[in-house]
């Protein structure tokens, strides 16, 4: 199901460089939360555990390496070097079952375990959807879905990106789709999360950062020093490129307490995932105004949850305003007939080396039903914010 090491979300190789430079120490658990409750086959773990111990072979070879150096030139060479020797160790997962019930954990030094979470999460889907058998359209239906989704697209003026990775249906269809996309005349998809789909068809991989990076500074900084700290710390390893700001792992309000003008100015935009994205324009706008500069030179990038319908809406809202770009996941990858899962393997809890005190970490959001992590701790945090 994963048959190269690039078979990732590029944001999963930069956070990699930027912890391997600032927190080469750190420790990592995470687990997966099933946010669907559904109830998995018999065979899953076994299942998922056999691919699992299939991905310990997967390498970097040398013409992936010379297209990372090319493609991505903020990958140092030294950082290429620990990931021309990096190997995927089966014995940082574990994999279990109750019946229905999956558990999923991942433990181990943060510079290594972090590139589990997006394979794994495509494996676990691509099996259970293998195991359940389950019905799905014929092949041509499917393309001409695709490519009515990137027609529309198209029409409306929307660029996009594939974000389909995590939870596609199987790694041939997430293939298939990019081909159909790709063999529309006129379409608007301007590059994928999945940097070995990029290298394959000649798209730009894009990616920033994902979550953990400012949950792993929560329990580093503390909740209330989380955003800033992570911001400053990722701007020491990215001072010029990927600027895109991540606002809602402890509210959007709360981030906007942190996003003064310079560093408002030191990123091109930010990402909004989770909540109204109407309303998030407005605030954003009017922030940047508030801080004295033009929205129209900055961008949102939505990601929560989109088909093209909605994508078409928020860029109608943006017109002439803010700059807008799309990154569409589930609904390209996995729209062929079974429903998708609803899954996330998020960082549980964290320390900041092998001696150190395990620190539990959560996650708030924009949308009450996204929050993550421990009661206690969720309690705790949002004391600490002054959100209880």
């Amino acid at each position: 199901m994963i048959r190269s090491i690039l078979d990732n979300d590029l944001y999963k190789f930069t956070m990699q460089q930027a912890v391997r430079k600032l927190y080469p120490e750190a420790v990592a658990e995470y687990r997966l939360t099933n946010r669907g409750q559904t109830f998995f086959p018999g065979d899953m773990a076994r299942s998922v555990g056999r691919a699992v111990r299939d991905m310990e072979g997967l390498r970097l070879s040398g013409g992936q390496r010379e297209w990372l150096a090319s493609t991505c030139p903020y990958l140092t060479p030294e950082y290429l070097d620990f990931l021309a020797a990096y190997r995927f160790d089966p014995q940082e997962v574990t994999v279990t079952q109750d019946r229905g019930r999956l558990f999923v954990t991942v433990t181990g030094p943060w510079v290594r375990t972090i590139l589990w979470e997006v394979p794994l999460m495509a494996t676990i889907s691509e099996t259970f959807f293998d195991l359940t058998r389950s019905e799905t359209l014929g092949r041509e239906a499917v393309r001409e879905r695709n490519q009515a989704k990137a027609r529309y697209l198209a029409e409306n003026g929307v660029a996009f990106v594939d974000f389909g990775t995590r939870r596609r249906f199987s790694a041939q269809n997430h293939k298939l789709l990019i081909r159909d996309i790709l063999d529309l005349p006129g379409h608007s998809l301007t590059g994928t999360s999945n940097v070995h789909l990029a290298k394959e068809f000649d798209l730009s991989p894009i990616g920033t950062l994902a979550h953990e990076w400012i949950m792993f500074h929560g329990a580093l900084a503390g909740y209330d020093s989380a955003n800033a700290a992570a911001m400053a710390a990722w701007l020491k390893v990215y001072p010029d490129v990927l600027g895109i700001a991540l606002t809602d792992t402890y509210t959007t309000e709360v981030f906007l307490q942190a996003f003064g003008k310079d560093l408002a100015e030191q990123h091109v935009g930010v990402r909004q995932d989770s909540g109204d994205p109407l309303a998030f324009i407005d605030k954003m706008i009017n922030h940047y105004r508030d801080l004295g500069i033009d929205p129209a030179d900055k961008t949102i990038v939505f990601s929560d949850g989109l088909d093209p319908g909605r994508a078409v809406t928020i860029h109608e809202a943006c017109r002439g305003k803010i700059k807008d770009a799309y990154g569409i996941g589930t609904n390209l990858t996995n729209d062929i007939g079974p429903i998708p899962l609803n899954i996330v393997i998020k960082l549980f809890r964290c320390k900041s080396s092998a001696e150190a005190t395990w620190r539990p970490v959560v996650k708030l959001s924009d949308d009450k039903g996204k929050h993550t992590g421990e009661r206690e701790e969720l309690g705790r945090c949002l004391d600490e914010l002054g959100l209880a």
